[in-house]
């Protein structure tokens, strides 16, 4: 499975000069954790940066900040990371590991950006595969149990005893 099918096309973005109480207020009307940072550029605007839910949390609210005087760029990571949408979740994990980061840009052949990824949705692709992999063990087990007949136990063999031993009737005298 490649990272194209399982990133989120839909990305929100902010100014790197809006408010913290702006992006907060964008990320409520979204319903979004992360947004990307863009500054205006020769070309459009140009990702420069990632804003976490928790970015807000632990620069703003632990300090006891007022959101409506940090600007965007002085929180947000400045450190893209990002992954061809060609790429495995194996690669993408990689990636997320080598940066230190927890959400990943997807990127077209030509570099334009796609999506992003999250390691919660990696965490969905895998859970989803590994049930799938438990359902054919399952189903293997079951086909294997029906197409195998019960083992039969042996056939009893007669026991012939010697005529007159005490107890028992000799087959033949009975």
């Amino acid at each position: 499975m490649t990272i194209a099918r399982l990133c989120k096309r839909d990305i929100v973005t902010v100014g790197a000069n809006a408010s913290l109480r702006e992006a907060a207020a964008l990320m409520r009307g979204r319903h979004v954790g992360a947004l990307l940072v863009t500054v205006p550029g020769d070309l459009g605007e140009q990702a420069v940066g990632m804003l976490t839910d928790r970015d807000m949390v632990v620069e703003i609210l632990a300090r006891d900040l007022d959101p409506g005087d940090v600007k965007v760029a002085q929180v947000a990571s400045r450190g893209l990371a990002s992954v061809p949408g060609s790429a495995s979740i194996a690669d993408a994990v990689a990636v997320m590991q080598q940066a230190g980061v927890r959400r990943l840009l997807v990127t077209e052949a030509q570099g334009q950006i796609a999506g992003f990824v999250s390691a919660d949705d990696l965490l969905d692709a895998l859970a989803g595969e590994l049930g799938g992999l438990a359902q054919a063990l399952r189903a293997g087990i079951a086909r294997e149990a029906a197409q195998r007949s019960e083992i039969a136990a042996p056939p009893r063999r007669p026991v012939f005893l010697p005529h007159g031993t005490p107890g028992m009737q000799h087959p033949i005298a009975a």
